[in-house]
């Protein structure tokens, strides 16, 4: 059940003196300008007990009232079978599963659909307690439409050297990518920082404003329309392959949110991008052994992959 709305009173500092009420208050309550933007344009602020938008100025000692928005309620984890979803490792630490499309790697708001955590809790697995009640035991994450390995810990040791490991990029994790075109040079680095798109804010680009991004890619075969290539990640953005690969002018085939084009999908059979968590290494936590796992294509990527080489020959 969501809490009431918080109600805020803060006094302007006189430095704040002739700033818009978006920027005053992005900076008095430490969020973003655009969040503080939609509080004004839904009613929510108030300057000296008078409905404001977010263009208005602020005087230094004036008051500014903000009905902050209630919280949303508590994001369930609902133990459902994964229909698909394989279990490539097993101990007492940790379990490495085969992750399919169409699930994400735990529950959130507005998300319906299977997850990886409640499939575990449908198997009967016990995970880690560490972290948010809805992603227990997840050190990472794939994309609801990116196939392949993803670990995840089961004791509170195994959390804990995991995400040390992902925090510290010594964990190998490496994506097979169809891309279209053939990149120039066939094999190179991508470093560019990555952060909210400035318009979409559903969408990630490249942006000075960004976290560092690191993308490296090997070619593994070239098709007369696209490369299969070799992608190892340094960083751990979110869409990182898929946003640099289409800032490099190379989208993945078939990822139409990136720029894909949608024709070249279509021969091939494609109804999500051609990206695939192909082999994931690490350090064991137990012993410190390195522990090394690969997944096969999937069934649609394997077919395209059928399609584009009779294509070429």
């Amino acid at each position: 059940m969501n809490s009431v709305p918080e109600t805020r009173t803060l006094p302007v500092p006189e430095g704040l003196e002739g700033e818009r009420v978006d920027a005053a208050l992005a900076r008095m309550l430490g969020f973003s300008r655009t969040k503080a933007a939609e509080l004004a344009a839904e009613g929510r602020v108030r300057l000296d007990g008078t409905e404001v938008g977010k263009s208005e100025r602020v005087t230094g000692g004036s008051w500014l009232e903000v009905e902050m928005p209630a919280p949303p309620a508590p994001v369930r984890v609902v133990a459902e079978p994964v229909e698909g979803m394989g279990i490539v490792h097993d101990d007492d630490d940790l379990v490495v599963v085969d992750k399919p499309i169409g699930v994400a790697a735990h529950p959130s708001p507005g998300w319906t659909g299977p997850t990886v955590i409640g499939g575990l809790a449908a198997a009967g697995f016990t995970v880690a307690t560490s972290g948010a009640a809805e992603r227990q035991g997840i050190v990472h994450r794939l994309d609801v439409g990116t196939s392949g390995l993803m670990v995840v810990a089961k004791s509170e040791r195994a959390y804990t050297l995991l995400k040390q490991q992902f925090r510290e990029r010594t964990v190998d994790k490496r994506y097979h990518a169809l891309v279209q075109g053939h990149p120039d040079p066939l094999s190179g680095t991508i470093d560019a920082p990555i952060g909210r798109h400035p318009r979409h804010d559903w969408k990630w680009a490249v942006t000075a404003a960004g976290k560092p991004s690191i993308t490296h890619y090997d070619l593994i075969e070239a098709f007369r329309a696209a490369s299969l290539l070799d992608i190892k990640l340094e960083t751990g953005r979110t869409h990182q392959i898929r946003v640099h690969m289409s800032a490099h002018r190379h989208p993945c085939v078939g990822d139409l949110t990136y720029g894909a084009d949608p024709t070249l999908a279509r021969r091939l059979g494609l109804a999500r991008q051609w990206l695939h968590a192909r082999n994931l290494g690490f350090e064991h936590p137990a012993d410190g052994r390195w522990a090394e796992f690969s997944s096969e294509y999937p069934e649609d990527l394997a077919n395209a992959l059928r399609v584009i080489r009779a294509e070429s020959a």
